[in-house]
Order: structure tokens, then C-alpha cells, then sequence
């Protein structure tokens, strides 16, 4: 996920119950086709959308990471540093510069939300307490989300490596060696340790949950029926909090993910660049491009969200909800 999964982008969220059927008292439970196929859709598209808006900021962002700070004309500070950089992309590469990368991340994002939410859904159900009311513990959530993110790691790894030497290739000096998908597979235990793309969602999904079921409770009304704009404070809230936390493993992920095409490789391993980032930039260098980074994926998380829920309650209502369990069993 990368996947904002992740990293990857913003992830797009499931329904902060796990019963999916907002419109019916009854609970489906995971193995619901009709849940699992709005969850999919509803994420896939909205990750889709969101991808779209935030692309150029996204090519900036990588380059950060991976180059430095862009040479700019004197002058600029700040905000203007995102501006100028577009500014620069535009003229040195077209329009299409701005939009680099934008088709591996459409292609990740499809499988990724189709796999986060079936086993994030699934796992909910599962882990949920039977004691009809389906509430989900904090600790359960963040397994949950984490198990979720792992096997969406898993799946979409190789797309994210493809999209990072997108972003970056208008940049590098010398030939551009692409590796295979199980050379970038094989690169995942390398590169990212255990942890991989997922130790975003871990934080950001359970916080989201958790933002959502308090404005819920604060205006006497359940969480499938709050307001989009209390969706945008949450997951607003929920995306910051995440990515301020796991930034520097972004750092890191950015720059063992681009050194493979590089003739030589400047880091061994994470310990390595951890090591190396911090005596040559210190602290600061795991939070470059911090600033840009919340200004590119707290609207996109917004984004990703809000049209999730436009999306998946879209879905609910269109789709028939399947017969009652006990009239007729749900088949696996």
C-alpha cells in the first residue's frame, strides 16, 4: 500500500461497523457477497479518484524523498516550493511529467482495496464480540488493519516499486534498470523489514474508526449515518496522526525502493540508511518533504473517504440486500 495501504496512497476506509448493511438491522457477517463486493468497489473507485487529484503532488513528494529539495529559482520558501516544483516538472517534462507514475498507481490501487477490504472486513467479523452489539476493541482493529495492510503489502508491493522509478526517471542521470516483480518481491524483506506498507494503516484505520464512533456518539446518531463533513474531520484527523508517525519509515521505504536502479547501491539495508540519513541530515532528514507529504495525503485522505462513503452507501442502496439468514442460509 504502499500504498499510502497503503503508502501508498490514502487509504480509502471500510464502514466503522463490521456489519456493512447500514440500511438493515440485520447483520450478513463477512461472507456477505454483496458487503464484500461494495467494500471492493466502493474502494477501488474512490482510490481511483483520489490517485487522480493527487498525482502531481505525489511526483513531488517521491523526488523529495529520493533527490533533495528541487533547485529553485532564490526566493522561493515554503508553500511556493510545491508550486515552483510543479512549475519546473511542467516545463522540463509537459504536462504528462506531473501525472508520472499515475498508471502503476491506478493498476496497485485496483487490487489493493479489493484485497484490504475483503480480508479487513473479514477480520472484523471474526474478531468482533458476540455479544450482538459487533463492537470491535482497539487492540482487535489495530490486528485487523495491520493483517489487512500485510497481505495488501504482499499483493501490490511490486506496482508501488514501479511507480517510485516512474516518478523519479524524469531526474536520474544514466540507463534505468527495471527488476522483475519477484526481484521487487524478493526486495520487500530487504528493503522494508516485516513491517512494510502496512505500519501506516495500523495506526490511521483504527484511529478513523475510533474519530468517527466519538463524533457519532457526540451527536446522538450511529456512524453510518454521520454527515460527510464529520467523514472529512476524521479521516483528516486519522490520516495526520498516521503519517506524521510512520513518515521517516516512508523516508526510508522511498530511498531502498529507488537505489535499485542505480548502478551502485548507496545503502545495505534499512539499518543502513536509517544510519546514514541520520549522520548526514539528522533528524530532519526522515521528515523531508513532511509539509508537502500532509498537504498531499490529508486531502487525500479526505478525498478517499468521503467518496468511499458516497460510494459504498451508493452501492448498498442499488444493490438488493440478500433474504434473511434464517430464512435462508448465506452461501460460502
Amino acid at each position: 500500500m504502499p500504498g499510502d495501504v497503503a503508502t501508498s496512497p490514502a487509504p480509502a476506509p471500510p464502514s466503522a461497523s463490521s456489519s456493512s448493511q447500514h440500511h438493515h438491522h440485520h447483520h450478513h457477517g463477512p461472507t456477505s457477497a454483496r458487503g464484500l463486493l461494495c467494500h471492493a468497489v466502493a474502494g477501488a473507485s474512490a482510490g481511483v479518484v483520489a490517485a487522480t487529484f493527487v498525482c502531481p503532488l505525489d511526483v513531488i513528494k517521491t523526488r523529495f524523498q529520493v533527490h533533495g529539495w528541487p533547485k529553485l529559482a532564490t526566493g522561493t520558501i515554503g508553500g511556493s516550493v510545491i508550486i515552483g516544483s510543479l512549475q519546473q516538472i511542467t516545463q522540463r517534462e509537459g504536462f504528462r511529467g506531473m501525472y508520472r507514475g499515475l498508471s502503476p498507481t491506478v493498476l496497485a490501487l485496483l487490487p489493493n482495496w479489493a484485497v484490504y477490504f475483503t480480508v479487513y472486513e473479514q477480520l472484523k467479523s471474526l474478531l468482533s464480540s458476540k455479544d450482538g452489539s459487533h463492537q470491535l476493541s482497539l487492540g482487535a482493529n489495530v490486528v485487523a488493519a495491520s493483517c489487512a495492510g500485510a497481505a495488501t503489502s504482499i499483493v501490490t508491493n511490486p506496482l508501488w516499486v514501479v511507480k517510485t522509478r516512474f516518478q523519479t526517471q524524469g531526474i536520474r542521470v544514466g540507463p534505468i534498470l527495471y527488476k522483475g516483480t519477484l526481484a521487487a518481491l524478493r526486495r520487500i524483506a530487504h528493503e522494508e523489514g516485516i513491517r512494510g506498507l502496512y505500519s501506516h494503516v495500523a495506526i490511521q484505520f483504527p484511529a478513523y474508526e475510533k474519530i468517527k464512533a466519538y463524533l457519532a456518539e457526540r451527536d446522538n446518531t450511529t456512524v453510518e449515518a454521520l454527515s460527510f463533513g464529520d467523514v472529512a474531520v476524521a479521516s483528516s484527523l486519522a490520516k495526520v496522526a498516521a503519517s506524521t508517525m510512520t513518515y521517516p519509515h516512508e523516508v526510508v521505504r522511498s530511498r531502498l525502493q529507488d537505489q535499485g536502479a542505480h548502478s551502485e547501491a548507496r545503502y545495505k539495508g534499512v539499518i543502513d540508511c536509517i544510519r546514514k540519513v541520520y549522520y548526514k541530515e539528522g533528524v530532519a532528514g526522515f521528515y523531508r518533504g513532511c509539509a508537502t507529504n500532509l498537504l498531499r495525503t490529508t486531502p487525500a485522505a479526505v478525498i478517499t473517504f468521503t467518496s468511499f462513503e458516497m460510494i459504498h452507501r451508493f452501492l448498498l442502496d442499488l444493490l438488493p440486500p440478500e433474504p434473511e439468514p434464517h430464512i435462508q442460509p448465506l452461501k460460502h
